[in-house]
């Protein structure tokens, strides 16, 4: 009988140390997750591996982001309804070195638009604080507020 999945133990484990045949089902889940695969024989037949080695360390190995928790926030924005400014708005955000994961906005009634955006704050270069402390100081933005933040 085989470990129950919360009785087993994980190890981060330097890619250079791996097995070629781990290595090579990462590089074909990652050709199947961004689409350059239509399917596993495709992906295993690029990187040279044979279809069993995959199916056996499919589901066993990980590239480390993956298990790294996401960081996600949501931001509640009222806008002044001017030419690029949710560009601008946008470029900050991505000057943070934010990802924006959904955004919504309201159609501009009296010059004024609701945005609400979703942000992968992961990789983010300072922090909460400061990245609020920037999208205040553009002159088009009247409020920013946080709606959520977690995983």
């Amino acid at each position: 009988m085989g470990k129950k999945e919360y009785d087993q133990k994980f190890f981060l484990v330097r890619e250079d140390v791996l097995p070629e045949a781990m290595k090579k089902t990462l590089e074909a889940k990652e050709l199947i997750e961004r689409g350059k695969s239509a399917s596993v024989w495709d992906a295993v037949q690029q990187v040279d591996l044979s279809r069993s080695a995959f199916y056996k360390y499919r589901d066993t190995v990980f590239p480390f982001h993956l298990v790294v928790k996401e960081k996600i926030i949501s931001l509640f924005f009222f806008l002044e309804d001017k030419p690029g400014a949710l560009s601008k708005l946008l470029g900050t955000v991505a000057a943070n070195s934010c990802n924006v994961l959904t955004i919504h906005q309201t159609i501009p009634l009296q010059g004024r638009a609701n945005v609400t955006l979703s942000l992968d704050v992961t990789n983010m270069s300072g922090d909460i604080d400061e990245l609020l402390v920037n999208l205040r100081r553009l002159e088009f933005v009247d409020k920013v507020e946080v709606l959520s933040s977690g995983g």
